[in-house]
């Protein structure tokens, strides 16, 4: 749904704001040209270490790979339309190829967070397995984790597709633009707001909340665990600080993402809910600016979490570069 951001975007700038075009026009470039690069290096090196690491092919290892790679698609896919957009302020391409850009540029974006959220809610319960019944088989087992990560693919793009028949390229006030066309496509009697309210209370709001009540039952188990069956005392301890070593990454990425997947949500039942956009002041466009850097940002922040917090990813990272 982020269309609906670039759309607040573009042309609601009022004329009586103090701006500087050709600044900000540079400012925006640099900070979407640097979120690209970190974002494609670095959570292409994460699933390359993943790969060629044997003993990193793990269940929660497999889902923070598959939430790389949907992180991969949303600055692909969204950074060089949103650059263009910057000295062009219209959709380049018409015809047949415009309208299928148009359709897959926006639908595997919020794909990727579809995906993203789901395999986040995955970790939370992999972590949970593991903490809270360390002595019973995984919640999801390496058999049993592609067919997880296949599953939130399948959910994403059904999800998702009434992006693909709603969007379209138009021609509006002499420049081509992108942007759904719900009620033309699915009739008058189809509510576009409760679209976008269910798709927020789904992907959003229940999943923080239920990822939020996992990670409170593991810390409180965590807090108060000894974990039985250990040989030695220190065996115990240091099975335990690796637990709390990947439960550190697993809420620094969570974190991450809420501030990035509340702040979206906010902004779409704002849009939707509101006239807010209709009637944009000087702030509007500068807010929805704010929204998209942070989702794209978010792409970019997810590895380099996994090498902040997590002994592996760096060992193996410097073991590449050598």
């Amino acid at each position: 749904m982020l269309e609906k951001v670039n759309t607040t975007m573009n042309g609601t700038q009022p004329s009586s704001c103090d701006w500087n075009p050709t600044a900000e026009k540079i400012g925006k470039t640099f900070a979407y040209c640097l979120i690209f690069i970190v974002s494609l290096a670095g959570n292409t090196i994460v699933g390359i270490i993943v790969y060629k690491t044997k003993t990193m092919r793990k269940p929660i290892n497999f889902l923070i790979v598959n939430m790389a790679i949907s992180d991969l698609l949303l600055p692909i896919f969204v950074i060089p339309p949103e650059i263009q957009m910057l000295y062009i302020d219209s959709w380049l391409i018409g015809g047949p190829l415009g309208q299928a850009l148009c359709k897959l540029t926006y639908f595997l974006a919020d794909v990727s967070t579809a995906v993203s959220i789901q395999s986040l809610v995955l970790i939370a319960v992999d972590r949970f397995g593991a903490v809270v019944y360390p002595l019973r088989p995984p919640l999801i087992s390496s058999k049993l984790c592609p067919f997880f990560i296949l599953a939130t693919w399948i959910v994403a793009i059904a999800v998702n597709s009434p992006e693909l028949f709603a969007l379209k390229v138009v021609d509006y006030q002499g420049k081509l633009v992108c942007k759904p066309h719900w009620n033309e496509v699915f009739g008058e009697s189809s509510s576009f707001e409760n679209y976008v309210l269910s798709y927020a209370v789904v992907f959003n709001f229940i999943p923080l909340v239920l990822i939020a009540i996992l990670y409170i039952i593991i810390y409180l188990k965590l807090k108060s665990q000894k974990i039985p069956g250990e040989q030695s005392s220190n065996a115990g301890q240091q099975r335990q600080q690796r637990e709390r070593n990947v439960l550190k990454m697993a809420i620094a990425i969570v974190l991450g993402f809420a501030v990035c997947s509340l702040s979206r949500a906010i902004f779409w039942l704002i849009f939707v809910l509101t006239d807010i956009i209709i009637e944009p002041n000087c702030g509007v466009p500068y807010f929805a600016y704010v929204v998209l850097f942070v989702a794209l940002a978010n792409c970019a922040v997810n590895p380099c979490i996994c090498f902040i917090f997590s002994g592996n990813y760096r060992k193996e990272l410097k073991a590449l570069l050598k």
